[in-house]
This record gives C-alpha cells, structure tokens and sequence, in this order.
C-alpha cells in the first residue's frame, strides 16, 4: 500500500545473458512484466538488427493466421477461447507452427479456388438453365411478331442472342442498343425471380434475362460489343425447341453432379477451419508472444564474443528478488549453464514513475494519470482522491434517489466483474463505464449520504424522524394568510436541533432556495478550503522526502501562512456565525444582527471599518478589527517571502560555494605558484564566463519564483471561487429535479380511477426515462467533470509537478490486450 502514496522506487541495472538462454529469460520476464529495457541500438535501423529475420518470419505466420481468422469468421465458426495463456514456444518450435500454418493456408486457399471454380461453373448452368426456360416464351410469343416488325419474311427468321445481364443495368443497356442499333433490333428481357451467388466476393445479385433478334452480320457484330461493354453473359441458345429441351436436361444432370460435388467440399472446407478454429487462439498468443521476444531482444547489444547479450532495463527495488528467480528459471530451461548477471548501475536520468495498483485503485490512478504522470517518487493524489472525489462530486449530485440508481449500476458491474470482463467488448463507451465501475459505486454511496443530509430523494424529502416545527395556528390560517410568519424562537418549538440531515418542512417553505443558497455556499467554500490546505500540507511530505529544506522555509511556510491567515479565517467566521447567532440568545445577538461574512472579509482586506446597523454590533467578537488587520499584514508580507527568500538565500549559498573554492586553492599555494602564469592567461575568461552563466541562472529562479509566487497568491483566491462551483450545481441538481417531479410525475398523480393508473404507468415511464437520461447521465456527467476539475486544477497545483513518465514493462499481458485491441478497432 506504501507505493500508492509514492511510487516504486526504481533503479537501473545492467543485464548479462548467454545467447542461447537469452530467449528463455526474456520470455520469462515478459510473463512477470516487470523489467522495462532500453534500447542500445537507437541508431541501428531497424532492418539492420540481429533478430530481423525472425521477427519477419512472426510477421508472416501473423498474415496467415489473420486469413484463417478472416474465413473462420466468414464462415460463422466459433472460436473457442478457454482462457488459456500458453508459454511462448522455444525457438526450435517456431518451425513446426510454420509448417502447420502453411500447409493450413495453402489447403485453404487450394480449396477456396476449387470452391470459386465450382461456384463458377453452377452459376453459368445455373443462369443457362433460366435462359432456356425464359426464351421457350419468347419464341413462342414474339419471334414472328418481331420477324414482321424489322421486315423480314416469315421464312427466313430472324437472328438472335441470349444471355444474362445485371438487373440495374437493363435500361441504360436498351437505350444504348436502340440508338447503336437505330431500332433494328427487338429486346425482350425477363428477371430471374431467385437472387445468384457471385463466386468471387460470395454477394447475392439479382440479375435477367434477355434475348435479342436483329438482321445480318454487320448488327451481331454491333450487338456482341453492346452486350460485352455492359459486362452481359452470352450464352449458347438452339433454335429448335427439340434441342432447347434436350439441352436443358442435360444441363439440369450437370446442376445435380455440381451441387454435389459443392456440398463435399464445403464439407471439406468446414472440417478445416472447424479444426483450426479450436487452435487460432492460443497460436495468435504463441506468436504474438515469440515476436515480442524478438523485438525485445533487438533492443540488446552483442558484447566483443558474440556469446553474451547485454541489456540495460529500469526494474522495481522491491522486485528484484523475483526478477533474479525468472532469470534462473529461463536458464535453466534453455539448458545453459552460464548463469545471468543482473547488476544495479549508478544514473542521473530521472527513473519512471511505477505506482503498483489493483483493480479497485487503478480506475483512480487513471484520473490522475491523465492530467500528467507523477514526477519520480513524487506524492501520488491517488490514495487521497478515493475519498474526496466521491465525496465532492456527492455535494453537486446529492440525492439519494439519483444516487441509489448510480449504486445500483456501479455495484451490478463490480458483482458481475469477472463475466462482464471476459465478454471484452469493443464499445469504448462500455469500456470506460466499466474501467471506472468502483469510482461510480462510491460516487452513489456518497450521493446516498449527502442527498439525506440535504433530506432529497426525486426531489422529495424523507420524514424519517418527523418535523421540529410545531405551531399553533389552523389549517385554515396557514394555507391561506400569505404573510404568515413563523418564528423559530417560538416557545412551541423542540428544543434540541433535528436528529439527522435537514428539517423535511423545509421542502414546503418558501424561503427553501434562500436558506440552502447561504447553506451549501457556506459548505462548499468550508470544503474548498481545507481541500486547498490539505494539498499544501502534501506538498510539505515532498519537499521532506527530497530533503529541500530550502522550499520548506520560503515556499510552505509563507502559503501556509497565507492561506490560514485569510481563508482559513474566513472559514472560522462562518462557524463563529452559525454557533453566536441563533434564535435563543439575546436581541443583539439574534440571528437578524448577525453580520455578512461576505462584506466583513471584504473590509477586512480593504481595511475598512464595519458600519454598526442600528443597535446591532458589526463584530462577532472583542478585538476583531485589529486581529483582522494583523492576519491581513501578515498575508501580505508572505508575498515578498515566497518572492524573493528563495533566489537570496541561493544566491548567498552559491557566493559560500565560491569563496570555500577559492580558499582551498590558496591552500595549495606551491602548485598555484607553478601554474601562475597559465592561470593569468586562462583564468580570467573562464571566471568572466562562470559568472555569466551563474548570472542567467539566477534570472531564471527569480522569473520563476515570480510566476510561482503570482500563480499562488491569485489562484488562492480564483480557487477559493471555484468551490462555489459545488453549492452552483447542487442548487441546479435540485431544482432541475424539482421541476421535472412537477412538469411531469404530478401530472400522473392528479388522475383517480383506472383510467388514472394507465396515465401513471406511461407518465412514470416518461418521467424515469427523463430523470435517468438528464439527471443521472447527463447531469452525472457535468458533476464529474467539475469534480475532476477541482482536483487536477485546485487540489494538484498545491504540491504536483506530474513532469514524470510511466513505467511501461515489457509484459505479455499488456502487448496481448493492446493487439486484441487493435484487431477489434
């Protein structure tokens, strides 16, 4: 659990392997995924490399086994997935899988061509066998008609072609003959009722038949070209109908043999992918996994021998004992006696940041991780924004009927985890509702607890404990005087505050939306400010663990101070208003004197005296003025120290540096005598040029410091605003849902009878489809976003840089997940 709070702490080794038990290591490592290697070669091109054969060989068993997936998924073949994660195969297996693939593929394809040949030949007789049924009518309807229309003599008949043409095209294809033709041809066409299998892409097309009679060589010719421009089937027809029948029998002989001998090698293509259907699965993973390997071993350098292979890989402090154990296990299976070396090096590069999460945590660490990866061992939010994002996105979305819905959703997707996750599906809407599931089950139990505070359900209230209002009048009275006042001093009242959460009466007054203005305004900037002290305290955590003691005197300190002295002030005003003025105590301290924290603040900044109203006092408290100007001059002079106390104080650290250095060359007095003549010539260049550089250093931390300094003082008090984001959305929430219980389910209320239990049943139905699509959803959506607003912007900026980069093992299961991914997309 430590490492959420600060990630791993990391180191960078050096790795010695033997060549022939380097590629059993590295499988081993990719099954731990704990080892992130880094390339030696950064100027070795790519086809340049020791293992770019092998990878291309992964390559090539990848396309083949692409086209086994492609026909098993054409053909409809289940593909079994039984969840296993086989080893990644030894190098001498790498043979057998692509000799199986081969021959899987060219038996494939063998009968793919034969299929398509097949398909052909059935489609040819099939269209022929339509052609000699269809023309039968045409010669016995129109041939002389036809003869008689183009001037020829009954017995010398006319001549003709037959064939088969796409149906889209017969207009446009009888346009063309008439004009080339100039009307001496006669068309007649017929569709074929039942839609043809084309062979080479396997779509249905519906096509018709045609026949055309026309008169000398000269038109056949002119009508042949016609009917091979628009890609028409010609196909022989007998004029006798002696012959037409006798060929059609034959033809229909052929259509039985062919159907035949298609079902048999369909079956034969079935049985084929059937069987590779059980095994695509785990050979996609063992190859996947073998060129991975590969890859990775491309990144290594070859030492002087040509026998040890030598890496370079950030690994886990913690972890290295596991590491070290892989390593020995991938030796020992590669038959090598040559143990590996695994040695921690010493680096100035800046580690990856590696925060160890689980399948609760990780949804968080995704929020934080999208605004920017955490700076190396820096505090992680993570931990922290379990609690406080639930909790903030609770007061904007407080209803405990919203949230029971948003409960329900989060708790059915935890419950169903492990089934929901094995489906894997390709919606990256579902994917991110699910990678987020624990964040919308704690965002609902959260809603639940603040929609009873606010005492809100559907815009209702709950009367769990009863009302602490009782008064004296008739119902007459109160339903009808307007102007009726009650008094919460009256002596009719329960003398001690309501149990739990909010007074249900509220929800029937008509000062509700003044009363919960000032209440959640007053609770969100409560929240806002201690959240914004929280993360300065967490920033305190990382400047102690860095050991910059420097930034805790001239940057903590003064912000503490800072925010403390005003709006943490401001804080303890509205507690010392809501505890001094109630309606038991005094006529000067009852709750119509109580002062406006709002213009006392603003005095107090502006050094402005409070104005007395009547007999009320303008303080709170005794000595409130001059404690209030005090707190003001002390935040004003934490301005100047988080400006400049951090330059001055390195630039006097620097001038100490400098003068121990020149003391300690003045000790050695003979050498510097010995080389003074060198020193006259070469030293004053080289101090004039460490100067200047020291010079634009120093520009930089004061320009730094200054925007530093700017970007806190005004964004203590841009900040402080946003909060009131919180108490903006709540109050739309609430009456957003308010209006839609009355603008739509009273309606369903108001109707008696049966009749009336139909209007409420599809009113309801409107209603529940309204409040789960804008309130739940939509307004859901608008609460998170300002709730990760607050955290990435207010909360963050306190103490998190996120300048880091992630750890990116090498992992099978990682690579596994990323290219399944990319096949669905």
């Amino acid at each position: 659990m430590g490492s959420l709070f600060r990630s791993e702490e990391m180191t960078l080794c050096q790795l010695f392997l033997q060549s022939e038990a380097a590629y059993a290591c590295v499988s081993e490592l990719g099954e731990l995924g704990l080892v992130q290697f880094r390339d030696l070669n950064p100027d070795v091109n790519a086809f340049q490399r020791k293992f770019v054969n092998e990878v291309r060989r992964c390559d090539e068993m990848e396309r083949k086994l692409r086209y086994l997936e492609k026909e098993i998924k054409k053909d409809g073949i289940p593909m079994l997935d039984t969840g296993e994660n086989p080893e990644a195969p030894q190098p001498r297996e790498m043979i057998d899988l692509e000799a199986t693939f081969e021959k899987l593929e060219n038996e494939l394809r063998e009968v793919n061509q034969n299929a398509e040949a097949l398909k052909r030949n059935f489609l040819e007789l099939t269209e022929l066998k339509h052609i000699l049924r269809k023309t039968q009518v045409f010669f016995d309807e129109h041939l002389y008609t036809a003869a008689d229309t183009v001037g020829a003599h009954y017995r010398n008949p006319l001549s003709f072609v037959a064939g088969v043409i796409l149906r889209e095209r017969i207009p446009a294809f009888e346009r063309m003959l008439w004009r080339a033709c100039r009307g001496n041809v006669f068309l007649r066409q017929a569709e074929i009722e039942t839609p043809l299998e084309d062979p080479s892409t396997g779509d249905q097309v519906y096509k018709s038949v045609f026949i055309i009679f026309f008169q000398g060589d000269q038109l056949k010719t002119r009508v042949k070209k016609i009917c091979e421009g628009f890609r028409a089937t010609l196909y022989p027809c007998p004029e006798a109908p002696a012959d037409r029948r006798e060929m059609a029998m034959g033809v229909m002989t052929r259509i039985e043999d062919l159907n035949t001998v298609l079902g048999q090698t369909q079956d034969h293509r079935h049985r084929v992918l059937v069987a590779a259907a059980k095994n695509i699965k785990n050979w996609f993973i063992k190859v996947r996994k073998i060129k991975a390997i590969y890859h990775t071993l491309n990144l290594f350098n070859l030492d002087v021998t040509q026998k040890c292979l030598i890496a370079e890989c950030w690994v886990p402090v913690l972890d290295i004992e596991t590491i070290q154990l892989a390593l020995r296990r991938g030796t020992e299976r590669s038959g090598s006696s040559v143990p590996p070396i695994l040695n921690r090096m010493e680096t100035f590069e800046d580690p990856p940041t590696y925060n160890r999460t689980n399948k609760f945590t990780k949804g968080f660490q995704v929020l934080i991780d999208a605004y920017g990866v955490a700076s190396y061992r820096e505090m992680n939010p993570s931990p922290y924004t379990i609690i406080t994002f639930p909790f903030l996105f609770a007061i904007m979305f407080g209803d405990t009927g919203h949230g029971l819905i948003m409960f329900l959703f989060g708790g059915w997707m935890v419950l169903k985890e492990k089934p929901l996750a094995a489906k894997k599906s390709d919606n990256e809407i579902w994917n991110i509702f699910f990678g987020g599931r624990y964040i919308i089950f704690l965002m609902g139990i959260f809603s639940m607890y603040t929609g009873l505070i606010y005492n809100d359900i559907f815009s209702k209230s709950l009367n769990i404990f009863g009302s602490n209002w009782m008064i004296n009048y008739n119902r007459s009275t109160v339903q009808h005087n307007k102007e009726l006042q009650l008094d919460p001093n009256s002596t009719d009242y329960v003398d001690y505050p309501y149990p739990f959460g909010m007074d249900p009466v509220w929800q029937l007054a008509e000062n509700k939306i003044i009363f919960q203005n000032s209440y959640k305004m007053k609770i969100s900037i409560i929240f806002g400010v201690l959240h914004m002290l929280f993360g300065v305290m967490v920033g305190l955590w990382n400047h102690m663990y860095f050991k910059k003691r420097m930034n805790i005197t001239c940057e903590f300190v003064p912000q503490i101070i800072f925010l403390m002295a005003l709006f943490l002030y401001m804080v303890i005003l509205m507690f010392a208003k809501w505890i001094k003025y109630g309606p038991k105590n005094l006529p000067i301290d009852g709750p119509g004197c109580a002062p406006s924290v709002l213009i006392t603040f603003i005095n107090m900044v502006l050094f402005k005296p409070a104005t007395k109203v009547g007999n009320c006092d303008p303080y709170m408290y005794g000595g409130q003025s001059g404690l209030q100007k005090f707190l003001v001059v002390v935040a004003l002079l934490c301005v100047p120290w988080m400006l400049l106390a951090k330059p001055i104080l390195m630039m006097r650290n620097r001038k100490k540096q400098h003068y121990q250095l020149n003391n300690h060359g003045a000790e050695n007095g003979d050498v510097e005598a010995s080389m003074g003549t060198l020193q006259q010539s070469g030293g004053v260049p080289q101090s004039g040029g460490g100067h200047k550089e020291e010079e634009e250093d120093m520009t930089e931390v004061f320009i730094h410091q200054g925007i530093h300094t700017i970007e806190y003082v005004l964004g203590s008090v841009s900040h402080t605003a946003s909060y009131l984001r919180l108490w903006a959305l709540s109050l739309a929430h609430a009456q957003l849902s308010e209006v839609l219980w009355n603008m739509v389910m009273r309606n369903g209320l108001a109707r008696e009878g049966w009749d009336g239990g139909i209007v409420l049943y599809l009113i309801f139905a409107f209603w529940a489809v309204l409040t789960v699509g804008i309130l739940v959803l939509m307004e859901g959506l608008s609460a998170f976003l300002h709730t990760l607003r607050l955290h990435w912007v207010e909360f963050q900026s306190k103490f998190y840089s996120g300048l880091g980069y992630s750890f990116q093992p090498f992992s099978f299961e990682i690579i596994l997940d990323a290219a399944q991914a990319t096949t669905e997309d």
